[in-house]
């Protein structure tokens, strides 16, 4: 069967769909030979939790399709505890420590709020702020501004408008709004600055809506209407536009004639990270709807037009690993901005990227403050061993990079946050990495 053309909307020009009918090869493969098969996309990790803390709200609700991501199951996990739990050890998971502090303070609860060394690293002010005047009672146990955090009750202030910084982490912001139907007067927020990964700020709308919630965001506010969460039939969470980023990558470095499809994606994602689906069209990486998914094919002739050499990830920050590795990889020199956020993820992103493209030759320097230049070199794969900071992106961003060439990966296990199966995946298209050496 003929692809349909691509809609006449002009937002959706890079969106192509593909009849149902077309039935996609087993996987066989790889190294000179085409990619082709079917890549299996963990559910996505932060929708699943939004959907946990509002499924908690309700007191009611089926989730079907949960992400297996450790976050999200430590975040189930920590919702079940009975209520009287003295600490809650949120582990190294951000959203998960944010989102359950926001919970767990405007229900009046008594305990520590805690997680690993890294997490202790990573600022939590903004959020405390804006709790405290709400009406929580939250010391911090240790340093200001950072976990573990000691919650002491909680008393309505009568607050119903906050000014909140959105430039250091959306999920603060997200935080808030999953709690605000609950107030008395619900909430309505100001974002205060330069708003970092505002598609997640209209996830977490998207979400509330289906729970019930009247929601409005503006560019520079969102407001929250009081009233009761209540349960969908069964809410059903999308697959991780994030985690297709890996199979964008693999897709782009592979022979032309690759076909990989990714099921559980939508043409209409609520997602932020849906933006890769555009950006694969420079890659040489065309992408085709169909009901059940998309369909990546590498395409045999090059781009048109000229390949952008500007990238701003302020929206999509989790793709800027991928993509900074993809393009070192393809020989295209770009200028990044948007990366601010990157230096308090589960490592500094920036100085791991820094330190790991140049075992390849590539270059990401600071040309100005925010603005950074990626310069490729004389990229080779030709056996490196990649270090990972225990953290799942570096690890999956630098994976593709298998098929130029061999490399060694370390901490394989550190995907469990967010992509349990990763290896699986990569193994079913015969890719297969080298075994970190204990000894290194």
């Amino acid at each position: 069967p003929q692809p349909s053309p691509p809609p006449k909307n002009p937002a959706l020009q890079h969106r192509r769909f593909i009849p149902l009918s077309i039935r996609h090869p087993l996987p066989s493969v790889v190294h000179n030979s085409p990619l082709r098969g079917t890549f299996h996309l963990p559910a996505s990790k932060s929708e699943s939790n939004r959907a946990l803390i509002l499924q908690a709200l309700a007191g009611a609700g089926d989730i079907a399709n949960l992400s297996d991501a450790h976050d999200t199951q430590l975040l189930a996990r920590l919702l079940a505890l009975p209520p009287d739990t003295a600490e809650y050890d949120c582990e190294d998971a951000g959203t998960t420590l944010r989102f359950l502090t926001a919970l767990l303070a405007v229900r009046n609860r008594r305990c520590v709020i805690t997680g690993t060394a890294r997490m202790r690293e990573r600022p939590i002010g903004p959020l405390v702020d804006a709790l405290r005047e709400l009406g929580a009672d939250i010391s911090y146990v240790r340093a200001e501004g950072y976990p573990p955090l000691r919650l002491n009750g909680f008393a309505y202030s009568g607050r119903a408008a906050l000014n909140v910084r959105a430039d250091v982490s959306s999920q603060f912001v997200s935080a808030l709004l999953l709690v605000a139907p609950t107030l008395p007067d619900g909430l309505f927020i100001h974002l205060v600055g330069e708003v970092g990964s505002a598609p997640y700020l209209r996830l977490t709308a998207y979400t509330l809506r289906a729970w019930g919630a009247r929601v409005e965001v503006e560019a520079h506010a969102v407001r929250v209407w009081p009233g009761a969460v209540v349960a969908p039939e069964v809410y059903t969470v999308e697959a991780d536009w994030s985690a297709a980023s890996y199979a964008y990558a693999l897709a782009a470095l592979a022979p032309p004639d690759s076909e990989l499809f990714l099921p559980n994606l939508t043409a209409f994602s609520p997602q932020g990270d849906h933006r890769v689906a555009a950006w694969a069209e420079d890659w040489g990486v065309e992408t085709w709807y169909t009901e059940t998914g998309v369909l990546l094919r590498t395409r045999n002739n090059p781009p048109l037009a000229p390949p952008p050499t500007a990238y701003d990830f302020s929206a999509c920050p989790d793709l800027a690993p991928t993509v900074a590795v993809l393009l070192a990889a393809l020989s295209r020199p770009a200028t990044l901005t948007g990366l601010r956020s990157l230096r308090v993820k589960e490592t500094d992103r920036i100085a791991a990227l820094q330190a790991e493209l140049a075992r390849f030759g590539a270059a990401l320097t600071e040309a100005a403050p925010e603005v950074f230049e990626l310069l490729p070199g004389h990229f080779q794969v030709n056996g490196q061993y990649v270090r990972t900071y225990a953290d799942h992106r570096m690890a999956m961003a630098f994976a593709p990079l298998a098929l130029h060439g061999p490399l060694t990966i370390e901490a394989p296990e550190v995907v469990r946050k967010s992509f349990p199966a990763f290896w699986e995946e990569l193994a079913g298209l015969g890719i297969r990495l080298g075994v970190p050496d204990a000894e290194r």
